[in-house]
This record gives C-alpha cells, structure tokens and sequence, in this order.
C-alpha cells in the first residue's frame, strides 16, 4: 500500500532506526511510548490487521512474533518480562491500519491493560 505509514516505514523511506530487521519483519521504537521499552515489529508486507490476515500470512505473522522474541532478548528484557499486544479494529485500539505487534516492558504492566 503506497500511502500507508509503516509499509513506508519499512521501505525506509524515512530516517527510522531498525532495532531488528530482515526480509519479512522490522522493528522499531513507537513515537509515542507507553512504557519505558515500547518498540513496534511490524511486517515488509502489507497486512492490514490480524483480522483481516489469512492462512497465507501465518508464516510472516511467526515471524513478527520471533521479531518481538529476538528484540526483547537483544533489549534485555526477556529475564524481567514483558507484553506483546496485538490491538485489532478500531474497537481493538489500532491506530494505524498495518499489524503490528507492540512489545512493552521496563516496567511492572498492570492488568487489565484498560
């Protein structure tokens, strides 16, 4: 998709600095952080959302997730933990219409999230 943000993002068609990246998934920090570590792992490809992904995606969507896993090892917040959230529709929270998944930590996370 041309105009979407982050399929521009992972073109680089901007000065976005990878935390992890190789030819389906890069990662990156959020903008506007909700938590001490917040970094988005997003696919090349577009997909819109979870609910709009299919059978065919499932390989790229393990590897957002292994994305997630490798960047919070790198970060060094796999010990203490953290929360991988996936927001779906506008009920869902999602703001921009590309999935990606956010991993949160350097914190303690509160439950219910809100």
């Amino acid at each position: 998709m041309a105009d979407c943000l982050f399929c521009r993002i992972a073109r680089g068609e901007f000065s976005t600095k990878f935390l992890y990246e190789d030819e389906d998934v890069v990662a990156f920090a959020d903008l506007h952080p909700q938590a001490p570590v917040h970094i988005l792992c997003i696919p090349r490809r577009h997909i819109a959302s979870l609910g709009a992904s299919t059978a065919a995606d499932d390989a790229v969507l393990a590897k957002v997730l292994a994305g997630v896993r490798r960047v919070a090892q790198d970060l060094g917040v796999s010990e203490t933990g953290f929360r991988t959230v996936l927001n779906t529709g506008e009920d869902g929270g999602q703001s921009v219409p590309h999935l990606h998944a956010h991993l949160l930590a350097g914190r303690r996370l509160g439950w219910p999230p809100g």
